[in-house]
């Protein structure tokens, strides 16, 4: 089991390096179960101003402290070696220290960061879809209650003689149904 000595000295070396540091692939089970152990210890009701359990308060507070600040500190190493690898295309730098859930976050955020080069290539070369629904203005000939667009939100209520810009497919419908008639836009 892990001690808190080897905790906070697990925080200084993660602190004072550039690289994300070895730590072992059951790290975060092994402070589950100190942490547990820490916080039976601190919450034992056989004497509530006893020095040893204030101490083991003191020390489960800090832990957890320390543990935050630990993951905080592996997270923006992560986002640093995710965005080198995206300029550089090299990713496996530091790649064997990451714990598992590490790895897939570093892979997730490649994967954005490869989704919107690509998107930003697509821009720049003319290419990209036109993913924009396209809008179409229609007057209300009648009245009508809410109602749900494609998108499952609610639009509506509208009167007789309201100006709505809508989606092309939701005022089709409108048309169609008679509930409102379609205004040229020249």
């Amino acid at each position: 089991m892990i001690t808190y000595n080897q905790l906070y000295d697990t925080l200084r070396k993660e602190r004072y390096s550039e690289q994300l540091q070895p730590i072992s692939k059951n790290f975060i089970k092994e402070i589950s179960a100190y942490l547990k152990d820490k916080k039976e210890m601190a919450n034992k009701k056989s004497d509530e101003f006893s020095e040893n359990i204030l101490k083991t308060k003191k020390q489960y507070e800090n832990s957890l402290a320390i543990f935050k600040e630990l993951v905080l500190r592996r997270k923006k190493k992560i986002l640093e070696l995710a965005f080198i690898a995206a300029e550089t295309g090299i990713s496996k730098r530091d790649f064997e220290n990451m714990l598992a859930v590490e790895k897939e976050c570093f892979e997730s955020i490649m994967k954005s960061l490869e989704r919107e080069d690509k998107k930003i290539n697509e821009v720049l070369k003319g290419t990209e879809k036109n993913e924009k629904t396209k809008n179409k203005m229609v007057v209300f000939v009648e009245d009508a209650d809410e109602f749900l667009d494609l998108e499952g939100n609610k639009i509506g209520p509208f009167s007789k003689g309201d100006v709505v810009n809508i989606s092309e497919e939701i005022a089709n419908i409108l048309i169609i149904d008679k509930k409102a008639e379609a205004i040229d836009e020249d």
